[in-house]
């Protein structure tokens, strides 16, 4: 007896834990807090080149290379300082638009971001 009372109570403990989490889930959305759409910098390419968002999202690139990189847009709008590895920088995106953007030490390296 002791034994089914014991895994009732694990399992009441369980679905206490995921109705918490859940709840917890729920109002970071309705917050509107989501997580940054991620964007690689890694050899010598951003990835992916092109992602598309909805307007107020946050972009937080990551430089995975070995050497310095920036992010500047074709407009000077947004411009990170020199990226060393593992370096991040975010922007929040809150106009719809199509935003390029490239690396200031390697003008070929390019990306884009279209915001809805």
């Amino acid at each position: 007896m002791k034994s089914k009372l014991y895994v009732v109570m694990l399992a009441i403990l369980l679905v206490l834990q995921v109705a918490a989490h859940a709840q917890s889930a729920i109002a970071a959305t309705q917050d509107g807090k989501s997580a940054p759409v991620e964007v690689k910098i890694d050899n010598f390419s951003f990835t992916p080149p092109t992602i598309t968002i909805p307007a107020g999202t946050t972009v937080r690139w990551t430089n995975r290379d070995d050497i310095p990189h920036t992010v500047v847009s074709d407009d000077q709008k947004f411009q990170s300082k020199a990226l060393d590895t593992d370096d991040q920088y975010s922007y929040t995106f809150t106009k719809p638009g199509t935003y390029g953007y490239f690396c200031s030490i390697h003008p070929k390296m390019t990306g884009k971001v279209v915001v809805q």
